[in-house]
């Protein structure tokens, strides 16, 4: 019989668990990033996996073994000097004739609902070192977004 028709079983078919990705480049955390981190893998370690199912099981150590690892690589950035645009900033800009807030964060802690977007976003790569009233290109555009406040993110 051909190897094309043998059937050993489900398991052999079903599509791999990989780990969940870690963001490329550094693990850059605010004072508030890091706490966060810390109070997730403590939440997940307080999980009792005994009591799951298998694969839930499976999944929840995975998660796990993904804050464990940005909690081991989290790098506490220093307070910015707040005079240009840097991580740890809450910057409000002007962008196609709207005034907006941003907070400036490590990849972990950016919410863009909650006005907090990583160092890593294009925005955030854009006007990073950028002074009060100083034009950038974005998107392609020529002096489209005008820095209008920096200021320093002061939450813990």
């Amino acid at each position: 019989m051909s190897v094309a028709f043998r059937r050993e079983g489900d398991d052999e078919h079903m599509e791999p668990k990989f780990e969940l990705p870690i963001p490329a480049g550094p693990n850059w955390v605010t004072v508030r990033g890091l706490r966060l981190t810390r109070e997730k893998v403590a939440a997940l370690e307080a999980v009792d996996c005994d009591a799951m199912a298998e694969e839930d099981a499976k999944k929840h150590k995975r998660v796990l073994r993904y804050w464990r690892t940005r909690l081991a690589t989290a790098e506490l950035r220093p307070v910015a000097a707040g005079d240009v645009v840097a991580f740890g900033c809450r910057v409000t800009y002007r962008l196609n004739g709207r005034d907006k807030m941003v907070a400036i964060v490590g990849d972990d802690e950016a919410d863009p609902a909650d006005g907090r977007i990583s160092f890593s976003a294009p925005l955030a790569r854009a006007i990073m070192d950028a002074a009060v009233g100083e034009m950038i290109d974005f998107a392609g555009k020529a002096d489209a977004v005008e820095i209008l406040a920096i200021a320093l993110i002061d939450e813990e």
